[in-house]
């Protein structure tokens, strides 16, 4: 058995995870768009001085999974407060460099 893997008792989810995926991919900038039957998040490395952003992973949910994750989020970061203390909120607004990215516009 992989070390990644678990024993699946009953009624849960055996989730394998590679070392690849288990390294992450470093993203500082969300981008989502939506349909109506998906979201689509783009997840991307922009990086100061580069003209060029690159999207490094991109999710698409169906919008209750969509809503599932805003949910999961809101739990985990009240929890990483409670033990960690508020996240402040950056009072710098974020501006696309000169040309934007291409493609939809979404939010962040």
């Amino acid at each position: 058995m992989n070390p990644q893997q678990q024993q699946n008792p009953e009624g849960s989810i055996d989730v394998e995870l590679s070392e690849e995926i288990a390294e992450g991919v470093y993203a500082n900038l969300a981008m989502i768009a939506h349909s109506n039957s998906e979201f689509i998040l783009d997840f991307i490395r922009l990086m100061p001085g580069v003209p060029k952003a690159k999207v490094k992973a991109r999710i698409i949910l169906t919008p209750e999974h969509a809503k599932r994750l805003l949910e999961a989020l809101r739990e985990n970061i009240s929890r990483f407060e409670e033990a960690y203390g508020n996240i402040n909120n950056s009072t710098d607004t974020f501006k696309f460099p000169n040309g934007g990215f291409g493609g939809p516009v979404g939010q962040a």
